[in-house]
């Protein structure tokens, strides 16, 4: 069985809201297991235990809030050894031109430098889930699709 992190850091809410969402579509696929963390639960050496990782965050001056950035530096003590695990990344900002994408994008960036595989989307959220402000009802499908998009990824390569 695939095992499978939702890690977040929220300070309002919504980005929580948004990795219940994500577990709850990843919890749809059998034969994946789903741990749904806040960030502050998560060291970087428990990575090592996962063969999924997605990791969600607020958008702070376009790029991910300092909690998550620390679990990112912490977990170079472990480079090389996240190569092969499904990963993906979903964020929340205040407005539309919030830096939804410049989040998401600086997540797979560390993603991709520890060699973990990532799966775009041709339609909808094409980098992974956003919100708006409130997660409304199409963030929360984005959220749900994306998770079960990973995990589904993930039972296929490590399941």
């Amino acid at each position: 069985m695939a095992k499978m992190l939702v890690c977040y850091y929220s300070r309002s809410g919504h980005t929580r809201k948004m990795a219940e969402a994500v577990a709850a579509g990843a919890g749809k696929v059998s034969g994946v297991s789903v741990d749904l963390k806040p960030v502050e639960q998560v060291k970087a050496d428990d990575l090592l235990g996962y063969d999924a990782i997605m990791i969600g965050s607020p958008t702070y001056y376009g790029s991910m809030a300092a909690p998550i950035k620390q679990l990112f530096d912490d977990s170079v003590a472990f480079h090389g050894q996240l190569d092969g695990k499904v990963g993906g990344a979903f964020a929340s900002s205040a407005n539309v031109g919030g830096g939804n994408e410049t989040t998401i994008l600086d997540i797979l960036n560390a993603l991709l430098i520890h060699g973990m595989v990532v799966q775009g989307s041709p339609k909808g959220d094409h980098y992974g889930a956003v919100a708006v402000g409130s997660v409304d009802q199409r963030a929360s499908g984005e959220c749900l699709k994306h998770g079960q998009v990973v995990a589904t990824l993930a039972r296929k390569l490590h399941g």
